[in-house]
């Protein structure tokens, strides 16, 4: 959540960050008068309290009427105080709910406008001319059965629409890029980690994943557990309620994990193939620093992102997303959209969001020892993506297809796998 001075310091900063993201600034006025309304309800109780532990010493000294009269004020004032402490407790809780429904505050530099509004900051490689080799490029799910590489029709049959099996040398593939992408983030400095796949909703909450993307995350009402939709939630809530000292930044994980999304709202949309479904894997990078250097550790994780697309010898282009198509805990956001050819068009293969301190605040992740100082101000989190599975695998099938249907593999995943998918004898 947003740092809640900002709302009497600078209101006017928080309502134009709202009209940004196409949502409504009178959100402000709202908490501005939950704000007046919580401080009011704590300065009453503090004075009632304040009276009655006055009252209390003077009935230590009193006899005779004036004790039966305090006696008589300190019951009265029991009451009072209990009901200034409901008031107040109930006014926070209005208040806090308000303000972790804000978003965070957007970056000046961030384009504004809906999700078709974004900015291209590089485009990287050049899309193949199929027409010129002289054959008609096959989508992923072709390609993908010709390799023995997925089954749908055996996903769905065990699972529903939208999940798969990866078989054969699909399955390979995706082992040879956990593989690759794991011990690459290692060599920049990452710490790896395989975190739970579950977690409290203290993590969820934290993170911002029960606002906007509540729809979207699968919670297991028995248990109260949620399935994650990304590893960037265990990661950030592994140091929740924890004070970081500053010589230790940055910190730097690097987690493999299956994600779960349910997909709300894409009725209709990549339904063909293991594009957009509920379950893939993940490589996901993520960030502990100060505000500060929050900015340059962002255009850092993009960098990496971009040198693991080279090393893949995918053609790429990378955007700077638009103000409305922001997640509620990103400043700014940048995606790395790899070429699919039968598409026609770039897809998000990537993204890495810079959290600054909204993040923090709600999991309570502290920093002491700024500037020699031994006070404590709030960490900044960032996440980037490495390598999410299921679409890099379609990238991968569609860029390096052959007439024959067999896929040329990119030079980093050689040992793993050869040269060379080649499709089954069968097919």
């Amino acid at each position: 959540m947003i740092d809640p001075r900002l709302l009497r310091d600078d209101p006017d900063l928080v309502r134009t960050s709202l009209r940004r993201r196409g949502e409504s600034p009178d959100k402000v006025d709202a908490l501005v008068a939950a704000d007046a309304a919580r401080r009011t309800s704590i300065a009453s109780f503090e004075a009632l309290r304040a009276e009655q532990k006055q009252i209390g010493r003077q009935v230590a000294q009193a006899s005779g009427d004036e004790k039966t009269a305090l006696l008589e004020r300190t019951k009265a004032l029991s009451a009072q105080v209990k009901e200034a402490d409901a008031t107040q407790s109930a006014a926070g809780a209005e208040f806090d709910g308000l303000l972790r429904a804000l978003p965070n505050l957007v970056a000046p530099e961030a384009p504004e406008g809906g999700e078709e509004d974004f900015t291209v900051l590089h485009t990287v490689g050049t899309p193949r001319d199929f027409a010129a080799e002289g054959f008609e490029p096959r989508d992923h799910l072709e390609l993908g059965t010709l390799l023995g590489a997925i089954d749908m029709e055996r996903g769905a049959k065990v699972s529903g629409s939208r999940f798969y099996y990866l078989t054969g040398v699909g399955a390979q593939l995706e082992l040879a890029l956990v593989q690759l992408a794991m011990s690459t983030a290692a060599n920049w400095g990452f710490t790896p980690m395989i975190p739970p796949a579950l977690v409290r909703s203290r993590a969820m909450e934290g993170t911002g994943f029960l606002g906007q993307a509540a729809d979207d995350v699968y919670h297991l009402e028995d248990d109260d557990l949620y399935l994650v939709g990304t590893s960037e939630v265990p990661l950030a809530a592994y140091h929740s309620d924890e004070i970081l000292d500053a010589a230790s930044l940055p910190r730097r994980y690097a987690a493999f994990s299956p994600c779960y999304r349910r997909e709300a709202g894409s009725h209709g949309k990549d339904t063909r193939g293991i594009f957009r479904v509920h379950w893939f894997d993940k490589v996901e990078m993520f960030t502990y620093t100060t505000i500060e250097e929050s900015y340059a550790e962002h255009e850092r994780l993009l960098g990496w992102e971009r040198e693991w697309l080279d090393a893949l010898e995918l053609p790429y282009r990378v955007i700077d997303v638009a103000t409305g198509d922001l997640g509620s805990s990103a400043i700014r956001k940048f995606d790395c959209e790899a070429w699919i050819p039968t598409q026609e068009r770039y897809r998000e293969v990537s993204s890495t969001s810079n959290c600054t301190e909204y993040q923090s605040r709600r999991l309570d992740i502290r920093v002491r020892g700024l500037d020699g100082d031994n006070g404590t101000v709030p960490a900044a989190t960032l996440n980037g993506t490495l390598c999410a599975m299921t679409r890099t695998i379609v990238a991968l099938f569609e860029n390096g297809q052959q007439a024959d249907g067999s896929v040329v593999l990119p030079k980093a995943l050689h040992p793993f796998l050869g040269p060379v998918l080649k499709p089954l004898a069968s097919a």
